[in-house]
C-alpha cells in the first residue's frame, strides 16, 4: 500500500486586531437604511427628494463598472492562453444562467396563478388612467424587442459608445473579442495584459473609495422609496409586492438552496459571507454597486480570477433572476387586473420570449419595469400594456428584491461553475463560510489596488492558506485569487 505525501501545514497568518463594529462597512450601512426609514417616515415630503443620493452613488459606481468589467475579463481570458477552455466556460456560463432564469420565469408564473393577487380588482381598459406608465411605455418603444433585438442589442455603435452608456453587455462582448485578439497575438501582447491587469486594479481602487460612500446612498435611496410610496401600498397591489418577494425567497430557497448543495456548500452560511453587499444593494436598490466587492468576496473564497471574471459580468446581463421573476408575475398581475383569462399555451409563449427579452436587462433601479413593458408590447392583443400604470407605484419595492435576487443568484452561480469546471477550491471555500470574517473584502481590494497578489498578502487581510486534498500548501502567489 502506497502512503499519500503528508499534508503541508498551512501558511502561518499574520495576527491582526480584530476590527470594531463601527469599522465595518455593513455597520454604517445598517445605520444609513435606519435613518432613511425614519425620514421616510416622519418626513415624506423631505424624504422623496432625498432620492438624489441614492443616484449620485449609483452613478459614481457605474462610471468605473464598465472598464473594471473589460480589463478583468481580457486579463483573465487571455491569462488563460487556451482559447478553447475560454469558450467552454463561456458555453457553461451561458448554459446554466439561461436554465436558472426559465426556473425563475417558471417559479413566477405559478405563484401568481396560484395567489392571484389582481383579481376581483375588475379594472376597464377603457376608461382607466394611463398617464403614469406613458413615460415608461415610450422608453420600452425605443428598444428593439424579440431575438433580432437582442442580437442587435450586443454590438455597440461604436467602441466608445458602450462604455458611454454603461451597457454590460456589449462590454463584455467587446472584452471577449479583445482578449481572443490579444491571445493570437502570443508573447507580443504581454505588455498589454499587465497594462490592463495594473488599470483594472487601479479601477479596484476608485471602488473602495466610492464606497464609502455607500451609507449616505442607502439612507437617501430608503427615505424616497419610504417618502415617495410608503401610502400607495394599499390593497391587493399591496398582496402582489407580498407575492413578488415570497417568490423570490422560494427561488432562493428550493432552486438556489439546490445548487447550493449539488455544489457542496450550504446556502444560509453563503448569505451570512455576503450580508454586507446584500445591505448595500437593499439600501440603493442597485446590485451594480458591489459588483466588484463580489467579485474580491468570490476570489477569496476558491474561485479562480478567470472564472469570476467571466461569470459574474455574464451573470449581470444572462443571469437576472429576480428580473425574470418579477417580469412573469407582473404580467399575469396586470391581466388579472383587468379580467384577461389567459391561456396557459399564451403564458408559455410569454415564458419564452421573456427569456430572450430579460437578457441584457441592466442590473439598475427602473430596468424591470422598461424590459417588462417591452416584452408585453409585444403581447398587446391578450395583456394591455398601459396595465403597467398599475405597478409604476410600488416599482422601487419590487426593484430591491429583484437586486437582491439577482446578486444572491449570480454569487451562488459563479461558485457553481467553478466547482463545474473543476477550478473551485473546495477546501478555501469551506473555510470561509465556516470562518466569513476571515474575509476582509476592504483589505483585499486594496492590495488589489496596489498589485500586492503574493500568499502573505492574503495572510495580511486575514485570508488563511489552506492546504489542499493532495497535500499541496498553498504557496501558489495565486491560489484561491485566480491566475
Amino acid at each position: 500500500m502506497t502512503n499519500s505525501p503528508a499534508a503541508s501545514p498551512p501558511a502561518p497568518k499574520l495576527v491582526k486586531p480584530k476590527k470594531r463594529i463601527y469599522q465595518h462597512l455593513y455597520f454604517w450601512v445598517l445605520i444609513g437604511i435606519s435613518i432613511g426609514i425614519g425620514i421616510g417616515l416622519a418626513a415624506p415630503g423631505v424624504g422623496a427628494d432625498m432620492k438624489w443620493m441614492a443616484d449620485l452613488f449609483i452613478k459614481l459606481v457605474k462610471v468605473v463598472i464598465a472598464p473594471t468589467i473589460f480589463a478583468t475579463v481580457v486579463v483573465g481570458i487571455a491569462g488563460m492562453g487556451n482559447l478553447a477552455k475560454a469558450g467552454g466556460l463561456a458555453l457553461k456560463t451561458v448554459l446554466y444562467f439561461n436554465i436558472t432564469t426559465v426556473f425563475a420565469l417558471a417559479i413566477g408564473l405559478v405563484v401568481i396563478n396560484i395567489w392571484q393577487p389582481g383579481s376581483g380588482l375588475g379594472y376597464d381598459i377603457a376608461s382607466f388612467d394611463t398617464s403614469a406608465a406613458d413615460a415608461t411605455i415610450e422608453s420600452a418603444g425605443a428598444t428593439e424587442s424579440g431575438f433580432s433585438g437582442f442580437l442587435l442589442s450586443l454590438v455597440p455603435t461604436s467602441f466608445a459608445s458602450a462604455f458611454v452608456d454603461g451597457q454590460l453587455l456589449q462590454v463584455l462582448l467587446l472584452a471577449i473579442l479583445f482578449a481572443i485578439a490579444l491571445s493570437m497575438l502570443g508573447s507580443r501582447a504581454e505588455g498589454m495584459v499587465r497594462g490592463l491587469d495594473t488599470f483594472a486594479k487601479t479601477m479596484f481602487g476608485v471602488i473602495k473609495l466610492v464606497m464609502w460612500v455607500a451609507p449616505l446612498g442607502a439612507m437617501g435611496g430608503m427615505a424616497f422609496t419610504i417618502g415617495q410610496h410608503g401610502s400607495s401600498i394599499l390593497g391587493s397591489l399591496a398582496s402582489f409586492m407580498i407575492s413578488f418577494w415570497v417568490t423570490c425567497l422560494l427561488f432562493i430557497t428550493l432552486v438556489l438552496g439546490v445548487v447550493c448543495r449539488m455544489t457542496g456548500f450550504s446556502l444560509i452560511k453563503y448569505v451570512r459571507y455576503i450580508k454586507d453587499e446584500l445591505l448595500i444593494v437593499l439600501g440603493t436598490s442597485s446590485s451594480e454597486t458591489v459588483l466588484p466587492r463580489m467579485m474580491t468576496k468570490l476570489e477569496a473564497a476558491g474561485t479562480p480570477k478567470h472564472v469570476v471574471g467571466m461569470t459574474i459580468p455574464t451573470g449581470y446581463s444572462f443571469n437576472l433572476d429576480g428580473t425574470a421573476i418579477y417580469m412573469s408575475m407582473g404580467a399575469l398581475f396586470i391581466a388579472q387586473a383587468f379580467g384577461v383569462d389567459v391561456s396557459i399555451w399564451t403564458q408559455i409563449g410569454l415564458l419564452v420570449f421573456m427569456l430572450i427579452s430579460s437578457n441584457g436587462a441592466a442590473g439598475v433601479s427602473g430596468a424591470g419595469l422598461v424590459t417588462l413593458a417591452a416584452s408585453l408590447a409585444a403581447f398587446d392583443s391578450v395583456i394591455p400594456v398601459a396595465g403597467i400604470a398599475l405597478i409604476v407605484g410600488i416599482d422601487r419595492f419590487m426593484s430591491e428584491g429583484r437586486a437582491l435576487t439577482n446578486l444572491t443568484g449570480n454569487g451562488i452561480g459563479t461558485l457553481a461553475i467553478a466547482r463545474w469546471t473543476g477550478d473551485l477550491d473546495r477546501e478555501r471555500l469551506k473555510y470561509v463560510l465556516d470562518n466569513p470574517s476571515s474575509v476582509d473584502v476592504d483589505e483585499l481590494m486594496k492590495q488589489e489596488a496596489q498589485g500586492l497578489n503574493t500568499a502573505q498578502d492574503r495572510d495580511a487581510a486575514g485570508v488563511p492558506a489552506q492546504a489542499d486534498d493532495s497535500g499541496r500548501a498553498d504557496a501558489d502567489a495565486t491560489a484561491g485569487r485566480g491566475k
